[in-house]
């Protein structure tokens, strides 16, 4: 009972607090069409805030007056300013997704009653339209890379930092050879992994086109073996027999329909995915090497490029969490944990090659 209260009070002050990000969001707004949907979140979120509030007072239990974090305003704002709407729609979508969990796990876990039930459950479906609304700003905006950005950016970090933190016990007393050394690397990292992203994605797109055209042919050949197909492919999603048949047969005339459900896959652009992941993962190699061109040392320079790596690493973390309802600090404590994870282990092996090989003394 007691854990199931406080559930209850964490979704009151989130749903609050959503609120008034999203009427602070609105009032800022000038796409007339973001603005909008930002105020009807708003209502929609100060709805769910009062039930509750509701479902709380109906156990004797007062909800405290919710205290409005404005560094998150001011961050959204900023966020906002700097990176664009596509960013902040997509740090949103995180936090729909997480309250949808959230909410279905609260539903099939402890005992409501009918209309409770029935209230949670549309709070479930409000979610998932917020979702989907957030889905189709993402396809707008063309952000359908801002996830590979920061991921690209993660690996750029890591792994150079591991990099450098290696090389740095091998050349203890030149820097200029380490940053240099990890120039290199993390430029070919970068081409490589646009490189990797540009063939991945325009593959993906020579398949689904390749699937496209033979389905036409057969749709023209054979509609009854397409349609046999399609139920084929609603069998295989879980749907039940029943439906997926009446699916199948309402669809069977609707050769779109049919070749949309079949094809897997979005229509990315394979360029804006390589540029995009090509530079993320340079963004990343910037933050550990720079140290190595200012400091007289690889000793003095790696302190600072471990800083500056973990700076950035927390930054991205907290533009995580803060919009996405994760805490911020586990979500810091384990890309931070990780990365220097990482790079202390790199060291000791720098440190043992350099040890059998001698290479600072060559």
């Amino acid at each position: 009972m007691e854990e199931m209260l406080k559930e209850a009070r964490d979704f009151y002050e989130d749903e609050y607090s959503d609120s008034v990000l999203y009427a602070f969001l609105s009032r800022g707004e000038k796409d007339p069409k973001l603005k909008e949907e930002f105020l009807r979140l708003s209502q929609i979120e100060s709805s769910h805030a009062k039930f509750w509030y509701d479902f709380l007072i109906k156990r004797k239990i007062v909800p405290k007056k919710v205290k409005i974090s404005r560094f998150k305003l001011f961050y959204g704002k900023v966020l906002r300013k700097l990176l664009g709407p596509g960013t902040m729609v997509s740090l949103l979508e995180m936090g729909e997704n997480s309250a949808i969990q959230k909410y279905f796990k609260f539903l099939t876990k402890y005992k409501l009653n009918d209309k409770e039930k029935k209230i949670v459950s549309s709070i479930i479906l409000d979610e998932l339209e917020h979702e989907r609304f957030f889905y189709e700003s993402k396809k707008r905006f063309h952000v359908e890379h801002v996830r590979d950005f920061v991921l690209g950016m993660n690996d750029g970090l890591v792994e150079l930092l591991g990099a450098v933190t290696g090389l740095s016990a091998v050349y203890l007393y030149n820097p200029m050879i380490v940053g240099i050394s990890g120039l290199i690397v993390g430029v070919a990292g970068a081409l490589s992994m646009g490189i990797g992203a540009f063939i991945s994605v325009r593959s993906q797109r020579q398949v689904n086109e390749s699937v496209r055209q033979r389905l036409e042919v057969l749709f023209k050949v054979s509609p009854e073996r397409a349609k046999e197909e399609l139920m084929t492919k609603l069998l295989e999603s879980g749907m039940p027999k029943n439906i997926a048949t009446e699916v199948a047969e309402k669809l069977s005339s609707n050769e779109n329909a049919i070749i949309n459900l079949l094809v897997q896959g979005g229509e990315e652009n394979e360029i804006r995915s390589a540029v995009y992941t090509g530079l993320a993962y340079l963004t990343g190699v910037a933050f550990p090497v720079l140290p190595y061109f200012l400091a007289s040392s690889s000793l003095m320079a790696l302190p600072f490029s471990i800083l500056l790596a973990g700076t950035a690493l927390a930054i991205v973390a907290t533009a995580i969490s803060i919009l996405s309802g994760i805490s911020i600090r586990k979500k810091i404590g384990e890309m931070v944990t990780t990365g220097l994870g990482a790079a202390f282990l790199s060291y000791l092996f720098g440190r043992l090659m350099e040890s059998m090989f001698h290479i600072s003394t060559l």
